[in-house]
């Protein structure tokens, strides 16, 4: 496809015989006809081009790149949310620059009910010309003398009313209700106006006027309010087309991407003020002798060349230029022109449109041009059609190609193959001319054929579309305030945090002396920690869930090398009695030995056993009891490595020797310590959480000897039991206490910990959805279901490398029907109840690195944490949450946190051979 116009036009019918003195044989008529006409054709390349060239300026715009006469302004608009169907109240708006020299003032009532419409009362001042044309102070004091004549008429009362003020300029915005004029267009040119915030110029004449019942809530153009004017149940509109006296197109924005908003968060509203695209270049070629005419005569030579190719306040007087070229050349009106058809602005929009129409256009012709003291003869009629229709079509694909290329920005920015978007128009060229939005769609289906796109005429955008945005923003102001208020217990000041600190602290103390506390503090009989002289080959077992492994751990020079076996364990035998189950474990350690040609020897043996167990001795745990799924007979209360080593002389097969039992949280400890001398703690955030460090074991009560260390368990998942822990517990912590296994119990484990934090956020989610903050307030199935919302979605939709597309579609994965308002305060509701989560756990590090410090009257201490658990090592910012809090906790400690490499396996083996090096240095 060459060339995309009206259809070329051939010789014109003409007078028989031959052509009047003067005038133009037919066949040169139509030579000079086709020329003519042949000016307003748009190739498809050159709109490409055109779509192109936008684009860039759009994209160059939006990072802020722009000379000092930008192609286009991407300017923010504070309009951050699509309405949602449920806004409601009563608003006023005041629209200025719609609708050429006039001013429209409405009363718009929002029901927020699918099905109720009130109809928006209006009513609607001339604006004389020597107000359009002067003072500034002047405009703004006839628009509060407007608004206050208007609610004269109503029974306001003392109710205080929202405004939206719809201002169709091209204006900088800096937020939702400040609005500073860069220039004037559409034939106005108020003084002392540009360069100011507009909103400001009403407010200060609304107070001159004397009516102090109007918030001037938002400042709105009529393209913001086109797209936010569409009805809600057809779907939200992300796209508003303005075809009016001007042209403009606005869209929802990735606001990460709007470099003057320096903001990573949701979208925002950006109007493009695409009517000074235009730059020689690009329009350079498709520029008629007609535009450049009309262009001299308008009040902004040189300005806005785009929109006077497309808007409706120019396309009249595009054709009157051509129509009085013609008639000069002979060829239109037998040579005759009139006074009425020299003069600027005597053909209008609404003229083409009805000269245009092919079912009554040849009598709208005769009547339009008779108007103009004109005689058209049969034969004009035809060609003033192809004029009309020439003109138009290429406003329209001019606008097509400028919509095809907001539609690539949104296909690109968010990440889309197929995008699917609706398109709100509005503007008297759409409802005055229905050929204008048929050849529009066509075009744009050509050039963006991989776009679903539907178009939705805007329910008076410059009214209800204004009250629209008005409402949004009251609705979105309502639903912060909610959502910071039920966040707010969240929020934890390091006053309150260096709190916690000291009842740990406290708690730590008793514990170790065997006073009644929530922190066990249990000794775990490991007395030292890694040396690097530690050599030989370990077996270790590693229970902790249905899966159980047993490993082979060689310690050479050269490092640690590890070879393992994952085993099974049936829920049956699980369920089943304690002599079954240790039966199976002895099983498939001699299935492993097998495997590894270890049959016949007796290498020392290692135990992770990650159940809650009261240690006696390095190879002695007393099962305080079951959790995670397991509830074997004849174990709790009794010594577990007891009932191994029964079973293993069951097995007469096979020789072991079990050396230690092995808390997973000391495991990690050895396992970091190994590679970093300095490691002394250990900590796991995992489905649980817990920590041990290294103490001084004159600290230890009921443990023998005075010099020393000793690996402390502290088991500080209960922390807190007591209910000693001076954090707010929320009813959201109280709702998922209540429905776990153990409630009352674990209260600090619960705060922080994989296993509750998903649930905490589905809580608070079901408590938003009830305000109506999230989902419009309609009750979502799934958020009902217990667990369904799992920890692993907190690490996902807090990735940094996540766009909220992203986020939306993990969410909707369950079943949520998200807006992008939804998506970003279930980011906020995660990111609170984690943040927290990591503020404790750092609260708890720093703790025990200070008690360190201090055991060792040491004014800086340098030591290393090892670290374990899901949570922590997927988690985006948990890790940095942590580290931050113990920096301002425990300023005098640097800390060091290093990720363990399988503390529960390579860790008791390491447990294991220090205990044996420490064994043979005491028998030397």
């Amino acid at each position: 496809m060459d060339s995309i116009g009206p259809v070329g036009l051939g010789s014109r019918d003409g007078p028989q015989g031959c052509p009047p003195e003067g005038l133009p044989h037919p066949s040169d008529s139509s030579k000079v006809v086709q020329k003519c006409l042949q000016q307003f054709m748009v190739t498809k390349a050159q709109l490409q081009q055109i779509q192109d060239s936008l684009l860039d300026s759009m994209e160059q715009a939006l990072m802020g790149h722009s000379g000092p006469m930008p192609a286009v302004r991407m300017l923010p608009t504070y309009v951050g949310s699509t309405p949602h169907g449920t806004e409601q109240g009563d608003f006023v708006v005041l629209e200025l620059g719609a609708t050429g020299a006039s001013m429209r003032v409405l009363w718009v009532t929002l029901t927020g009910t699918k099905g109720r419409r009130v109809q928006p009362r209006s009513q609607e001042f001339v604006i004389p010309p020597e107000v359009m044309l002067g003072p500034g102070q002047q405009l703004f004091d006839f628009a509060a003398h407007c608004l206050a004549e208007f609610l004269e008429a109503l029974p306001v009362g003392n109710q205080c009313l929202p405004l939206g003020f719809n201002f169709s300029f091209p204006c900088h915005q800096t937020g939702l209700d400040r609005s500073t004029l860069i220039s004037w267009t559409k034939g106005f040119r108020c003084s002392d106006v540009e360069g100011q915030d507009v909103v400001q110029l009403l407010r200060e004449a609304i107070k001159r006027q004397g009516t102090s019942n109007l918030d001037v809530v938002a400042m709105v153009n009529d393209t913001v309010g086109t797209m936010m004017g569409c009805d809600p149940e057809l779907g939200p509109c992300e796209i508003g087309l303005v075809v009016d006296t001007g042209t403009n197109a606005c869209y929802m924005e990735e606001a990460r991407h709007v470099a003057a908003l320096d903001e990573d968060r949701g979208r925002v509203c950006v109007s493009i003020e695409w009517g000074s695209f235009g730059d020689d270049e690009v329009l350079g070629p498709l520029l008629t002798p007609f535009d450049r005419a009309l262009d001299q005569e308008s009040l902004n030579p040189g300005a806005q060349r785009f929109e006077k190719m497309i808007g409706g306040l120019y396309l009249g007087e595009l054709v009157r230029l051509v129509l009085a070229h013609l008639a000069r050349r002979g060829i239109l009106f037998g040579g005759c022109t009139t006074p009425a058809l020299l003069s600027q602005g005597s053909v209008t929009l609404e003229h083409v449109a009805e000269m245009e129409d092919p079912s009554t256009g040849a009598a709208r012709v005769l009547a339009v041009l008779q108007n103009l003291g004109l005689r058209p003869g049969p034969s004009d009629v035809e060609l003033i059609q192809h004029v009309c229709a020439a003109v138009s079509t290429r406003s329209a694909r001019l606008c097509a190609a400028a919509l095809a290329a907001v539609l690539s920005r949104l296909q690109h920015s968010r990440e889309q193959h197929t995008l699917q978007i609706a398109v709100a128009t509005g503007g008297q060229v759409f409802e005055r001319h229905p050929r204008f939005h048929n050849v529009l769609q066509e075009t744009v289906m050509l050039l963006a054929p991989e776009c679903d796109i539907s178009f939705i005429p805007s329910v008076d955008g410059g009214g209800q579309g204004v009250a629209m945005v008005t409402a949004v923003a009251a609705r979105l102001a309502a639903h912060r305030h909610l959502v910071e208020e039920t966040l707010a217990p969240f929020q934890l000041d390091q006053e309150r945090l260096a709190s916690v600190q000291v009842q740990m602290r406290e708690a730590m103390a008793k514990g170790l002396r065997g006073e009644a506390s929530s922190l066990s503090m249990l000794p775990s009989y490991v007395r030292a920690t890694p040396d690097g002289s530690e050599r030989g080959d370990f077996l270790a077992l590693d229970l902790g869930g249905t899966n159980f492994r047993v490993l082979l751990v060689r310690v050479a020079a050269a490092g640690v090398k590890i070879t393992s076996q994952v085993y099974a364990i049936p829920e049956c035998v699980a369920q089943g009695s304690g002599q079954q189950l240790f039966d199976h474990i002895v099983d498939c350690i001699m299935d492993f030995q097998q495997r590894q040609g270890l049959g016949g020897q007796s290498l020392p043996l290692g135990f992770t056993f990650s159940f809650p167990c009261k240690q006696v001795g390095l190879d002695q745990g007393i099962l305080l009891n079951w959790t995670k799924g397991f509830n074997a007979s004849d174990c709790e209360g009794h010594d577990v490595v007891a009932l191994l080593r029964e079973a293993i002389g069951r097995r007469q097969a096979v020789e072991l020797k079990v050396v230690a039992i092995v808390n997973d949280t000391v495991g990690t400890m050895m396992s970091c310590g190994y590679e970093d001398h300095r490691c002394e703690v250990g900590l796991i955030v995992g489905t649980g959480t817990n920590a041990c460090y290294m103490e001084e074991l004159q600290n230890v009560a009921g443990v023998p000897g005075d010099s020393g260390h000793m690996c402390i368990n502290m088991e500080w998942g209960a922390f807190g039991d007591d209910g000693m822990l001076d954090v707010p517990i929320t009813c959201f912590d109280a709702s998922v206490d209540r429905e776990s296994i153990n409630p009352g119990k674990q209260r600090f484990e619960k705060l922080i910990s994989g296993m509750y934090l998903g649930e905490i956020v589905r809580h608070i989610l079901l408590h938003l959805n009830s305000l109506g903050v999230l989902f419009r307030g309609q009750q979502t199935q799934c958020l009902q279901t217990r667990d369904i919302f799992k920890t692993k979605f907190l690490s996902e939709i807090e990735s940094d490398s996540l766009a909220l597309r992203q986020v939306r579609a993990i969410l909707e994965d369950l079943g949520l029907p998200l807006t992008s308002d939804d998506a970003l305060v279930v980011r906020e509701v995660c990111q609170a109840v984690s943040r927290r989560a990591a503020q404790l756990c750092g609260v708890g590090v720093a703790a025990v690195v200070e008690k360190i410090r201090e055991n060792r009257s040491l004014e800086e201490l340098t030591v290393t944490v090892g670290v374990d658990g899901t949570l922590y090592k997927l988690h985006p910012h948990f890790s940095s949450l942590v580290a931050a809090t113990v920096r301002e906790l425990a300023p005098r400690c640097a800390v060091t946190f290093l990720q363990s490499e399988d503390g529960s396996g390579k860790g008791a083996a390491l447990v294991t051979a220090v205990a044996c090096r420490l064994a043979q240095a005491a028998q030397v």
